[in-house]
């Protein structure tokens, strides 16, 4: 087995190691100790809600409070936790904290894992996300805590506190509130300050990166001396909450009183990339308003971080590059940086693939179900962006859409290229040597 492993690409073993993760969860939840009923999940709802959670998406075909009992969710927020994090950090965090040596390749691994841009450090950076993480988890329990507290007592208080603060870090969208309503997410507490302020900090924090922590850490308020990727990531992220919030202020949510539509509009600008909690009635959104959510949705988070989507980079260097492109530059600048050309046709090929993929699956789908086309887009957005927001249909789906859900979801957590990459690993790049040079016209 350790020669196998020593043979694998840093690809291969991540691609693998969210498969193992994802099959051991759903033997788990097939357990008759997981299910209200005392008959265990069937194996495809097992399996859709162990890649849902390990994938950090949040879409479900069973309501996670109504069906699942403490065992059932405690291994739902155990694959949350696994896959928020990453595999691979949390495989490395275990062998630290055992003594084991770290090797190189594991060292190589775990930098592709988090994206980093190099090796050294990596160990001690792992330390760093680790402890963040149930620093920032302990935080946002404590405050959600008093409103749980008086809704459902002491002990579900605290368990729903844990539940919740751990699914919206790891940007997962799993709740427990079915057991007000079933697929209700968080709109019974729409208007509750504590618990909308906490949400959208976990979903922030969680969706900005570990190296953007680590920015924040060394450099504090320094924001010059900041890694270029920082700064995009936190100046797009700032601008994919201001805008969308005060688009769905005026547009959406006019009819609510201001205060609670502050906090509706702000909470549906930020859970869409890629958190997949609501606090407001999906279905009675505009197309528009569908379609905007969709755009968050594909946008995603940060590289390295327990977001999904293409990335905010992606996207960004998608717009910084056709802003030089207008203004006849040769190179992308953006912040007083080039970026270099490898990094743009990995950015172009990042999004080609996940316009594809979404896409394909929404027509899929659409004909499958003979649904409309729209909102089975959200609902493919949903699952390759590994947000979780829904319309309603994914529990009413059929096996095929289900698994074309599935596959969209596990695609969109290991990342497109990465998967690539693994299939590909090992295989020669063929003639190196250049084929002649020949002028298209585009646009």
């Amino acid at each position: 087995m350790g020669r196998m492993i020593r043979h694998l690409s840093s690809a291969q073993i991540i691609i693998l190691g969210f498969a193992a993760v994802i099959l051991f969860g759903t033997m788990l939840l097939m357990l008759p100790i997981a299910t209200r009923d005392g008959q265990g999940a069937a194996f495809a709802d097992a399996l859709f809600t162990a890649t849902s959670a390990v994938c950090v998406t949040g879409l479900i075909v069973q309501d996670t409070a109504a069906y699942w009992t403490f065992f059932g969710q405690a291994i739902i927020l155990a694959l949350i936790q696994i896959g928020g994090m990453g595999v691979v950090t949390v495989a490395v965090a275990i062998f630290t904290a055992s003594g084991k040596k770290i090797s190189l390749k594991q060292r190589s691994t775990m930098q592709e894992a988090i994206s980093a841009h190099k090796v050294g450090g990596i160990v001690k950076l792992t330390g760093f996300i680790i402890k963040m993480t149930i620093i920032f988890e302990l935080l946002g329990a404590v405050m959600m805590f008093p409103s749980f507290y008086k809704e459902f007592g002491m002990i579900r208080g605290i368990w729903y506190s844990i539940f919740h603060s751990i699914s919206a870090f790891c940007n997962a969208g799993f709740d427990l509130m079915g057991s007000k309503e079933e697929y209700s997410s968080l709109t019974y507490f729409a208007a509750d300050p504590l618990i909308n302020g906490a949400i959208i900090a976990l979903i922030v924090i969680g969706g900005i990166g570990f190296l953007t922590w680590d920015d924040i850490k060394n450099h504090k308020y320094h924001f010059r001396k900041y890694r270029l990727q920082s700064k995009i990531i936190l100046s797009a992220t700032a601008c994919l909450i201001a805008v969308p919030a005060c688009y769905f202020y005026f547009f959406e949510f006019s009819g609510v009183p201001v205060g609670r539509r502050i906090l509706v509009s702000v909470f549906q600008a930020v859970t869409p990339r890629t958190a997949g909690f609501n606090t407001a009635d999906l279905t009675g959104l505009s197309e528009t308003g569908i379609a905007v959510m969709i755009l968050l949705m594909l946008m995603g988070g940060a590289p390295g971080s327990t977001a999904g989507g293409m990335k905010i980079t992606t996207a960004a260097v998608m717009v910084f590059t056709a802003v030089s492109v207008f203004r006849r530059r040769e190179h992308t600048h953006v912040f007083g940086r080039r970026i270099d050309h490898e990094t743009v046709r990995n950015a172009v090929s990042i999004f080609m693939m996940y316009l594809v993929l979404f896409l394909f699956g929404g027509f899929l789908i659409s004909r499958f179900e003979s649904l409309p086309l729209l909102i089975c887009l959200f609902e493919t957005a949903s699952a390759i962006a590994t947000v979780g927001l829904t319309i309603g249909i994914t529990p009413e789906l059929g096996m095929i859409s289900h698994i074309i859900l599935i596959l969209l979801m596990f695609i969109g957590r290991v990342g497109g290229l990465t998967l690539i990459f693994a299939v590909l690993s090992g295989k020669k790049r063929g003639n190196t040597a250049r084929l002649p040079q020949e002028k298209i016209t585009v646009g």
